[in-house]
């Protein structure tokens, strides 16, 4: 059957193609190509491209943070199945988000926007549904990074509260068990005002900043494996307990229950596609971010293996680091057998959580400001402004800050909140991430990037149903609580959070979008182009 299809890339694949022609003698591409190319794509350029190869994959690296994003989430697998869940879960999750990768690489080489996987989805779908799609694509993505961010630094003041609680007052009492809820909000305000200002005041700075934070990284990695496992003051189990010990701790059926545990690993990979937002700071974007998005998965991949093990061998009893809700703190306490110790293996922990946060906010307010000059968001004429004095979109990093706060309110009601913000965040990103895959997959047969800069051949249809797979299971998976018996405080309220986006996002088009949004301008570049489809 031929149907009619406008494309965005009628003249782009060429001005992209160029990209490697057109290097210079350092190995830099000129701004005007990647701008002429962003142009192509039906953009004006407005923001700096300070940003190389490696700097890309730094801010990958730093946007999964997988040292910290492991560390804040343990409870989930332990409860899940104990050493086991972690290791093969971690190993599970990496394959698949290494196939999803692959397949946000190859579509984010025919089109690097800000935009990403929202633009992207418009631009391959077929004119009959490229609206409502892009639409349901763009809220995912927006809001998706916006909850990501917020349980980035809600987990961070978690984890910093229970890092102090390594110092008692008396045996068995950390010397905050008598905080109250607005103490630990009090925290999580204090580290999101500092993680959207970093990036608002030093936008420039943060190529630095990353790079700077990778060798943080590995230091503190080092220092963790080196101390827990020479130390060991509790001793340290055998391989096969580590890597075969399977004790679900949460009632689920076995299988399940180590399905449920996936949401650490998830957790710490969930930025994957969020490094697409900063496609129009980059100089090569058409190569660099695509390497970037596969290559961070390797090499996130290896660094969670090495940190995942050995706090594997020297774990004290599981039941106990279930219920403290915070297991690594406990665990470097146990290992060393000292708090001031411990909490100095923690350090580096919570400054790259941090970090991390400052790398979710910047990427988030480039989402919105990309899905607003599109007219998608309510107050778009004012989201859509990028202030010339930093360099950035001010407006709409403030927007996202608010909006982080106002829902952190919720866990002065629930203590169960960092759960719904961080599951519902999965879900969120992973939905988009699968949209244009899937759109390209099913409706488009691939024929989009059959010439892109990363066509994987035989090996892009496999990674392809693998993600389209993986989005759909995400849904219900991560709405699951870690225990089968609920209460008010360990119910996962991701499904209400997930049907509140859901329900604005509609109502926002049925009063809005239905008449006057019409998605990127891509669709003017060539309105006579054909495509042929089954």
């Amino acid at each position: 059957m031929a149907s009619q299809h406008t494309n965005c890339h009628t003249h782009t694949n060429q001005a992209l193609g160029d990209v490697k022609i057109n290097e210079l003698e350092d190995g830099k591409v000129p701004t005007s190509t990647a701008d002429r190319s962003l142009e192509e794509l039906g953009y004006t350029p407005e923001l700096s491209r300070n940003r190389s190869t490696w700097n890309v994959v730094f801010m990958c690296c730093i946007l999964s943070s997988v040292p910290y994003g492991l560390s804040t989430t343990f409870t989930y697998p332990l409860a899940g199945g104990g050493p086991a869940n972690v290791i093969w879960g971690w190993v599970t999750v990496c394959l698949i988000v290494l196939c999803l990768a692959i397949s946000l690489a190859e579509i984010t080489s025919v089109y690097p926007t800000a935009g990403g996987v929202y633009y992207q989805t418009f631009a391959i779908c077929p004119s009959w549904c490229r609206r409502i799609t892009s639409w349901i694509c763009g809220w995912a993505y927006t809001t998706g990074q916006v909850m990501i961010t917020l349980s980035v630094n809600f987990s961070t003041t978690q984890f910093f509260v229970a890092s102090l609680n390594v110092f008692e007052k008396s045996p068995g009492v950390g010397i905050t068990d008598h905080f109250q809820a607005y103490h630990v909000f009090l925290i999580f305000l204090a580290i999101t005002i500092v993680c959207h200002a970093i990036p608002a005041l030093g936008n420039k700075w943060l190529p630095l900043l990353e790079q700077l934070a990778i060798f943080w990284t590995i230091a503190g990695v080092i220092a963790i494996v080196v101390c827990i496992l020479v130390l060991a003051k509790e001793g340290r189990h055998s391989a096969n307990w580590v890597f075969t010990h399977f004790e679900p701790l949460g009632g689920w059926p076995s299988g399940w229950s180590f399905c449920v545990g996936l949401l650490q690993a998830s957790w710490a990979t969930s930025a994957t596609g969020m490094i697409t937002s900063m496609c129009e700071e980059v100089r090569e974007p058409a190569v660099q971010v695509p390497k970037a998005i596969v290559g961070a998965i390797v090499i996130n991949f290896i660094a969670g293996l090495i940190l995942l093990i050995p706090i594997c061998f020297v774990l004290p009893d599981l039941n106990i680091l279930v219920a403290s809700g915070q297991p690594v703190p406990l665990t470097l306490k146990s290992a060393t057998g000292s708090s001031v110790g411990a909490f100095c293996l923690l350090l580096p922990l919570i400054l790259l959580g941090v970090i991390c946060g400052v790398g979710c906010a910047t990427a988030t307010s480039r989402c919105t400001w990309a899905f607003a000059r599109d007219g998608a968001i309510p107050g778009f004429n004012w989201w859509k402004i990028v202030n010339k004095s930093l360099g950035i979109p001010l407006n709409a990093m403030i927007l996202g800050m608010v909006v982080e706060i106002l829902l952190g309110l919720i866990s002065l009601g629930s203590s169960s909140a960092f759960s719904a913000f961080s599951g519902v965040g999965i879900i969120l990103l992973t939905l988009s991430y699968g949209c244009p895959v899937a759109v390209s997959f099913i409706l488009r047969r691939r024929k989009d990037i059959r010439h892109s800069n990363f066509h994987f051949r035989i090996l892009g249809p496999f990674c392809n149903v693998v993600t389209i797979a993986w989005t759909i299971l995400a849904i219900p998976l991560f709405c699951m609580p870690t225990f089968k018996h609920v209460t008010v405080d360990s119910m996962n309220y991701a499904a209400v959070v997930f049907a509140g986006v859901v329900v604005t996002s509609a109502l926002w088009y049925l009063v809005w979008g239905r008449k006057n949004y019409r998605g990127p301008p891509c669709d003017s570049k060539d309105p006579a182009m054909t495509y042929e489809y089954l």
